[in-house]
């Protein structure tokens, strides 16, 4: 099998995975309530923000880490949204094992995002 094609066939894996599709199924429940999706969209528009933050070296503005911590206690009282975020974790962690898996086989020294 060529490389390209295994490429295709993990990505229809990883369509198929049930991480994927419990994420997919717990997003429409959490995002059907228009505050659940508002919140849900500047919740995630602040994560970016502050991570992007993180790894330029600066310090993370205080007004956003608030409003950050704010929102995310708002977020995680709702047991939709919880859910929903708690499967994003999942898969987001799922991903990063099969991001490993790959990195290593490549031997591409990457060590250093783990640091």
């Amino acid at each position: 099998m060529n490389l390209y094609d295994s490429a295709h066939a993990l990505a229809r894996a990883i369509r198929e995975s049930e991480e994927v599709r419990e994420c997919a199924r717990l997003k429409e429940i959490a995002e059907a309530d228009e505050t659940n999706r508002t919140l849900l969209g500047e919740y995630k528009r602040l994560q970016v923000a502050l991570q992007v933050q993180a790894m330029g070296g600066a310090q993370a503005g205080e007004d956003d880490m608030r409003r950050f911590q704010q929102i995310s206690s708002l977020l995680y009282m709702n047991s939709d949204v919880q859910a929903y975020l708690l499967a994003e974790m999942r898969l987001q962690r799922m991903m990063a094992d099969v991001f490993q898996i790959i990195t290593e086989a490549s031997g591409l020294n990457l060590d250093m995002l783990n640091a």
